[in-house]
């Protein structure tokens, strides 16, 4: 009676104003407390390897912690953690591989044959892969699980925000007055999908020099702030070019970084 089509503003329990969820139950005898999404609207900003610190970091805090790695054609957190042995199934699930202290690692280069192997999917096989990542793999006894997502508002995010109860979103990106937009749009697209953005980490701000300590602002001065403010966001982390940390993540040694710039990130996801 009087309805104006108007979901938004309307707070009738009528059929039409109940959204459908799409949201996959975890295999029977996984348990993940929380559920961290690791987003960038372009690739190349540090996505992986952001995912990885936090992750090094939870577990560092006591945190049983795991990492589902859904970007399935440039996986690169195996690697990063040198984890080699494959994936294996006992007939009712597939069980993820466990770094050296500890982390839980799901990702498709710990099925291929060969981690060099392409995969040469449509989007909608990729999409079922990921789900199947949720769905099928024994997550056992997790606190914290970080979700390592390829870059862009594509199949694969909406896939994941759709699938997996996503509890909130970090977004990486970099200095660069383009990358502004990009960030708006993996913004908009989480407030579309009803998660929070928890916040922003601004990769490769600046580069200090080694003689007089000095920060170089190599791709100028950032605007971050600016967004954040913008759309409410209230954590940021600014990470300098660190040449140990690539090389870190180059040799399967992320475990043994040393890094205090994202310690404020970690503290508002385990606030949540």
């Amino acid at each position: 009676m009087g309805c104006t089509h108007d979901c938004s503003t309307c707070k009738s329990d009528c059929n039409s104003n109940k959204k459908e969820s799409f949201i996959e139950k975890p295999h029977e005898k996984s348990s993940v407390k929380k559920i961290i999404g690791i987003v960038s609207g372009k690739g190349g900003v540090g996505k992986s390897s952001v995912t990885g610190m936090l992750s090094v970091l939870a577990q560092r805090n006591g945190l049983k912690t795991a990492i589902l790695d859904a970007d399935i054609t440039g996986p690169s957190i195996p690697k990063m953690f040198n984890v080699k042995e494959k994936a294996v199934t006992d007939g009712s699930g597939i069980y993820p591989q466990t770094s050296k202290t500890g982390l839980d690692i799901m990702s498709i280069n710990l099925l291929l044959e060969n981690d060099t192997d392409p995969v040469v999917w449509r989007g909608p096989v990729i999409s079922g892969v990921v789900k199947q990542f949720w769905t099928d793999v024994i997550w056992q006894d997790e606190d914290i699980m970080f979700i390592d997502m390829p870059p862009g508002t594509g199949d694969v995010p909406l896939t994941v925000f759709q699938s997996i109860p996503i509890d909130g979103i970090i977004i990486v990106t970099s200095p660069q007055e383009l990358v502004s937009m990009i960030v708006e749009k993996a913004v908009k697209m989480a407030s579309l999908m009803d998660i929070p953005v928890l916040g922003i980490v601004e990769n490769y701000s600046y580069v200090k020099c080694e003689d007089c300590g000095k920060e170089i602002k190599v791709f100028g001065e950032s605007n971050i702030k600016e967004i954040a403010e913008k759309f409410g966001i209230d954590t940021i982390s600014n990470l300098p070019i660190d040449p140990k940390i690539a090389s870190a993540c180059d040799k399967g040694m992320i475990e043994l970084f040393e890094n205090e710039h994202l310690d404020n990130m970690l503290e508002k996801i385990i606030k949540l």
